[in-house]
């Protein structure tokens, strides 16, 4: 009795190397660079805005605009570049908002980032909030009351944001998805927080 089925070598080391290649690759390093350059300087800012200038208000001003151009840039260019995923606002023809959350499908030909990008992207999105978390309670412990509307303002932007790209996720590869959400669904798929970790 002959065998006639034909020896077919699997080449599993290629496709180690390509997913290896693919994660520690970053495609769009100006994206990643300012994806984490403003909040990081904003919180710099914040923790010497005693020897920048004894003046609060240009303090206030100075880590407002950079937590703002944070808040534009993540929105508008790197949530699209780095994990493909985008959030926004619109009013229909009745005066009823309408958020859209979208997220593109993930094909080998697109232009998402790396494996290493997507890391780059939640953690910064995820860990910055914390940060500012912490400088709350260490505000209002200490009684900075005016330090404290500057916090509770960065919390506010940077939370948006991992508010909209967290809905994003979840949308997951649906496409896109409009509601008016009240985030519950987020709470019942922990996996959507922990699995981008």
């Amino acid at each position: 009795m002959a065998d006639d089925t034909e020896d077919v070598e699997l080449d599993f080391a290629a496709d180690e190397q390509e997913r290896a290649r693919r994660s520690a690759v970053i495609r769009h390093p100006l994206a990643s660079f300012f994806h984490l350059f403003f909040r990081v300087v904003a919180i710099v800012a914040y923790l010497l805005s005693d020897w920048i200038s004894e003046n609060f208000a240009s303090c206030f001003v100075l880590i407002i605009t950079l937590l703002s151009f944070d808040f534009w840039s993540v929105k508008n260019v790197t949530g699209r570049l780095l994990v493909g995923l985008r959030w926004w606002n619109q009013i229909d023809d009745d005066g009823k908002s309408l958020w859209v959350f979208e997220a593109k499908k993930a094909s080998r030909d697109n232009n998402i980032g790396t494996e290493a990008e997507a890391r780059i992207f939640w953690l910064g999105l995820i860990i910055c909030p914390l940060i500012w978390i912490c400088f709350f309670f260490t505000s209002l412990f200490s009684l900075k009351i005016k330090w404290l509307s500057l916090v509770v303002a960065s919390i506010s932007l940077q939370a948006a944001n991992l508010y909209g790209y967290l809905r994003c996720k979840a949308v997951g590869e649906d496409g896109q998805h409009a509601d008016s959400f009240t985030g519950q669904h987020l709470l019942q798929r922990p996996d959507i927080i922990f699995g981008i970790l």
